[in-house]
């Protein structure tokens, strides 16, 4: 009986001694904090989240979410940090910098179209942030710096397919990828009213294949010198 007792004891082990305790892990914590955090956000914006939601969504509590962002606003710039980070980093894992232009304006327009395909939750930040004006975006320096590699890696492609003679010359990089991330995101970012308008399911898949071809075309169309094929789509 005493032993059916020691081991129903909550807390012991089989000897009877106190279990450890369980071993802390900041940064599982924050990367949870983070995730709930931004659910809320783009559900909510930031006037309209809720600390108390965050908590409940990550497990954690009022105090933790203080201690590591400081306050609703400190969490809200975390998080534009780390979405934005994101979608920098797997830029730079397409690897433009060794593709033949063709193929790495192929790879970074199909990309871009896919990225937002996923990443609904990435939209609704964008659109959320440019509702204030981007207000808190101005407050990271680090998302500029992240995005310079980008523009660059841009403006290689550009330099390299102008040389061999497949694109034409005068693009310029930033008007370049502006134009990828409207062909990428708009029919996202207006999916109900556009679905209306024109009677068709935007979110339908065959939709949205044939939207990801016209998207690669209109591109490598702009880019081709006038008078040539312009490169694989698909």
């Amino acid at each position: 009986m005493a032993q059916a007792s020691n081991t129903g004891r909550a807390g012991a082990t089989a000897s009877g001694a106190a279990r450890p305790a369980r071993p802390r892990d900041p940064e599982r914590t924050r990367r949870a904090i983070l995730d709930a955090a931004r659910s809320e956000f783009c559900q909510h914006g930031l006037t309209g989240a809720r600390i108390e939601r965050i908590t409940r969504r990550s497990r954690t509590n009022t105090r933790m979410i203080y201690h590591y962002f400081g306050n609703k606003e400190g969490l809200y710039l975390a998080v534009l940090e780390s979405v934005y980070g994101e979608i920098r980093k797997q830029e730079q894992a397409l690897d433009l910098g060794r593709a033949e232009p063709v193929e790495g304006i192929r790879r970074l327009v199909l990309f871009t179209f896919d990225f937002f395909a996923a990443r609904s939750d990435f939209i609704a930040l964008i659109m959320n942030e440019n509702i204030l004006r981007a207000r808190f975006l101005k407050r990271l320096p680090s998302i500029q710096a992240m995005t310079v590699p980008l523009v660059e890696a841009i403006r290689d492609l550009l330099a390299r397919g102008e040389a061999e003679g497949v694109f034409r010359g005068g693009v310029d990089p930033v008007q370049l990828y502006v134009s990828i991330v409207a062909q990428s995101q708009l029919h996202i970012s207006n999916r109900f009213t556009l679905s209306v308008l024109f009677n068709a399911d935007l979110g339908d898949p065959g939709w949205l294949a044939a939207r990801r071809a016209h998207a690669l075309e209109m591109i490598l169309s702009y880019l081709a010198v006038p008078g040539a094929r312009p490169g694989r789509v698909g």
